[in-house]
């Protein structure tokens, strides 16, 4: 999504800090870039913001629902017309592992997926 990730992530057994993981990602990637959009008052680059949602997994339906809003999010706001064409997601490869049919969610309703947080 051009303003925002999703991601679901697998973290070792008795491992749930996501604050680091997301900090590091942040920072390292801040790093990378040759410039700055803006500088905050603390002198940091306003990239990123500064909060994120964190949900975890409680079930197989529940990741199979996270799955299914992440894969759909992009036609939801209307950045394409079905789910296969969004070239930045992981659906083309859930379709070849056998997760979802070809032109999954062409029939689903946008109001469906209400789980935004953004």
């Amino acid at each position: 999504m051009p303003d925002y990730i999703h991601t679901i992530w697998t973290l070792p057994e008795n491992d749930s800090d996501y604050s680091n993981r997301w900090r590091l990602i942040k920072s390292n990637f801040t790093k990378s870039l040759p410039f700055s959009k803006k500088i905050n008052k603390k002198g940091e680059k306003n990239i990123w913001q500064s909060r994120f949602w964190e949900h975890l997994i409680q079930s197989q339906e529940d990741y199979n629902r996270h799955c299914d809003y992440i894969h759909y999010n992009p036609v939801k706001h209307g950045l394409v017309e079905s789910v296969e064409k969004w070239q930045f997601s992981s659906f083309k490869d859930f379709v070849t592992m056998g997760f979802y049919p070809e032109g999954w969610g062409k029939e689903i309703s946008k109001e469906l997926f209400d789980m935004d947080r953004e």
